[in-house]
This record gives structure tokens, sequence and C-alpha cells, in this order.
């Protein structure tokens, strides 16, 4: 652990179905001043209606692309009319979320694009439909086998947000979207949301139609709670861990990096415009 503080590695510790308990961090990164910036905006709520609402964007927006990629690779073995009325209902949904000026009425349109895109995610799932299936998000605990990868990837994934926020030199506790609440990184949970569709659910999707997950990496506790085993637990991290190194053209900055480095990159941009070298908060939009 002393190793990886000093070499600004972040460890992460989860429980056995995802669920965050602690992180280990080396030294903060960054001045007072932009934190300060950062403190001020979250108790703006117009400034910070418009940085959310910029990640809540791009949220709807790859939720869209995920299903129109769904049709696009595999239109003879799924309900293409359900998906194109879900990826339809996105589209219509993007221009409110863009003209929105209220965060509970933000909240609000991001749970109805959630509610349309959760409804239709078990059409992406192509194989072993007798053992994945998704008939609505549950966690804490989650109840089953997609379920309890979607939550601890998105565990993975918050981790990787609040790692990538700590190096800009961000206060990853205090969020724009989300509200404060003793030890919940707000911030990180911001930052990931524009990422869950096109990173944390598309990896969870593709490990299951490439049948890289089997019904003996999951086991059922006393008390309902659907978990990975050790053993998938390290194939899922393992397999998380190359996907991160899979390069990709940023459509923002038109460079190429590996996966894992979007967050950095995400939260380098925000922490750009709090500074004001940049007119808004560029949302990630993979197409």
């Amino acid at each position: 652990m002393g190793a990886c503080a000093r070499r600004g590695v972040s460890l992460c510790f989860c429980t056995q179905s995802g669920r965050f308990l602690a992180r280990s961090v080396g030294n903060a990164n960054g001045n007072v001043l932009l934190r300060r910036t950062q403190y001020r905006v979250a108790d703006d709520t117009s400034v910070s209606c418009r940085i959310a609402r910029n990640m809540i964007y791009g949220k709807v927006y790859q939720a869209r692309w995920s299903i129109e990629r769904t049709m696009r690779d595999h239109g003879l073995r799924v309900d293409a009319e359900k998906l194109q009325n879900a990826a339809s209902a996105l589209q219509n949904a993007l221009p409110l979320i863009q003209g929105t000026e209220e965060l509970d009425r933000l909240r609000g349109l991001e749970g109805e694009a959630a509610a349309v895109y959760f409804s239709v995610l078990d059409e992406m799932i192509l194989h072993e439909k007798d053992v994945f299936f998704f008939r609505g998000r549950n966690r804490r605990p989650p109840l089953d086998n997609v379920n309890a990868m979607l939550s601890f990837t998105y565990a993975l994934l918050s981790n990787d947000c609040a790692a990538a926020l700590e190096a800009v030199g961000l206060d990853a506790y205090v969020g724009f979207l989300h509200r404060d609440r003793p030890g919940r990184a707000s911030l990180a949970l911001d930052l990931m949301e524009e990422l869950r569709p096109c990173l944390a659910d598309r990896f969870v999707i593709t490990l299951i139609n490439n049948r890289m997950v089997k019904a003996g990496d999951f086991q059922e506790a006393e008390s309902g709670a659907v978990i990975l085993t050790d053993a998938g637990r390290r194939k899922l991290i393992q397999a998380w861990q190359e996907r991160k190194r899979d390069a990709i053209t940023h459509p923002y900055l038109k460079e190429k990096m590996p996966w894992g480095l979007v967050p950095y990159v995400q939260a380098l941009l925000l922490a750009r415009y709090l500074r004001d070298d940049l007119d808004g908060y560029a949302p990630f939009l993979w197409k």
C-alpha cells in the first residue's frame, strides 16, 4: 500500500457484491484555488446545472449509441422495433436535457431516460438467457447475475473516476449533480454517469455475449444476494484491465488514447472549465 501511495496509485476496497468500502490514495494534487472554485460552483445551482446537464447529455447520448450499435450488429437477433422505439425516446430526451435550467428537473429527465434504456438492456444480451437476463436494475444487494456484474463494474469505474479527479486536483466528494452525502464521492458519481453505457454496461454485455463468464462464476448468498465468486471477480477485474488498454480516438480531443485514460481526460476537461480555460464542460460523446 505504501508503494502504491508513493506512486500515486489509488487502491479501492469493495465488498464481494462490489459495494465500495474504502479507498487508499497518496497526497492530494492540485492547488487550493481550483478546489475553492469547485466549492463555489457546487453552491451555485445555475452553474452546477450547466455542468451536470452536459454530463447527463453524454450519458443519454451513449445509451442511445449502445442501443443503435446492437441494432446495427445484431439486427436479425433482437426486437429491432423495441430497440428503435427506445433509441427514438432517448433522442427526443436530448434537447430537453440540453434546455433544462433546474437540477431537480434534470434528475427527473435522467431517471426517465435510464428507465427507457434499462427496459431494453435485456435485448442486448444474446446468449444463455436462462443464466444472464435483465429484468430491471437492483442493487444492495444485486439479485441476479447481470446486476451483480453491473454493480461490481460500477464500483471499479467509480474508483477510476475518483482517482482521476484527485489526480487533476479536484475534490471527488463535492459534486454538481449528486448531492453531498458523508462518505460518498459525489463528483466521481457525476463523472461516471456519461461513461456508464459505453464503458461499464457495454463491457458487461461483451463479457456475456463473448461467453467469457459462466454460471459457475456466481453464487447466491443466504440473503438472496447474488455475488461473483473469487474466480469470477478475478476474471472480471482482469478483463476490465484489458479493456482499459484498448485504444480509441477521443471524440473531443481527436487524439488516440487507451480507454483507461478517458476518466482522467474528462476530469482534466472539467478542471479546465472550472479554471475558465474552456467555455463549457465537454462530455464524452462516443461514436
